[in-house]
């Protein structure tokens, strides 16, 4: 019996063709072009800003708020204390030790940032919201469905913090103007993602020394940064020793 080879039914085979490297690499320097055409702008504005929140300034600022000697600027100063620091952002539940407990060093979220300026001028952050979450766990947003205060946690959410500054702190207006906002008070902020924020008011750096910024925890590293009306403000705190 005679074989019969198979036919072969469909498009006829085409061969590959190569591609051409350049046009990869044209595409690339376009974007650097691109890239280079938008973002030379924003260079000066990041060089001041670096050069306005450098180790100089910061350590002057540091010193002249501790030589003012009241409450409000000693926890100026601790904020700004803590922009000395490297911290990732992590919002991670951990087991602390109570009170005076804390995360690694290393590590922290929002509301981290606060506990460790108070605690930097002797108020325990931890142990003062869980003592009035254990009497008035109601009065408090019930968060994650708990049914009693956790002293592992509680102090390191943000909702919870401004709870407890309206109610063992004075709470103050919301305004749109600086001057209603003193050294050393807490801004509560509302974020686009609909995020709670928090932060501590200090003098700005160097010659602007009598503006009034920040110093927050936005990606977890403490930043002294010029954006107080930069987001909503839902809250204004005053908490005196």
């Amino acid at each position: 019996m005679r074989n019969t080879p198979l036919e072969y039914v469909g498009a006829a085979p085409t061969q590959r063709k190569r591609r051409n490297p350049l046009g990869g690499w044209l595409l690339v320097i376009f974007a650097l072009i691109l890239g280079g055409v938008f973002l030379r702008p924003l260079l000066p504005f990041l060089q001041a800003q670096q050069d306005l929140t450098s180790s100089g300034n910061i350590n002057e600022g540091i010193e002249e708020l501790r030589s003012e000697g009241n409450f409000s600027s000693l926890l100026a100063a601790q904020a700004l204390q803590q922009t000395k620091s490297k911290v990732s952002y992590d919002e991670s539940y951990y087991k602390i030790d109570f009170p005076n407990g804390d995360i690694p060093e290393d590590k922290g979220n929002r509301a981290d940032l606060i506990v460790r300026s108070f605690r930097g001028v002797g108020v325990d952050l931890q142990e003062a919201v869980h003592a009035d979450m254990s009497e008035n766990f109601r009065r408090y947003p019930q968060i994650y469905r708990r049914k009693e205060a956790d002293p592992n946690i509680d102090h390191r959410l943000v909702p919870n913090l401004q709870r407890f500054f309206s109610r063992e702190g004075q709470s103050l207006p919301i305004s749109s103007e600086v001057f209603d906002y003193g050294v050393g008070d807490i801004v509560v902020w509302r974020l686009v993602d609909g995020q709670s924020h928090i932060g501590i008011v200090v003098p700005g750096p160097g010659a602007l020394k009598t503006e009034k910024w920040v110093v927050h925890g936005m990606n977890g590293t403490p930043t002294w940064e010029n954006r107080l009306f930069d987001y909503k403000v839902i809250g204004h705190y005053r908490y005196r020793q």
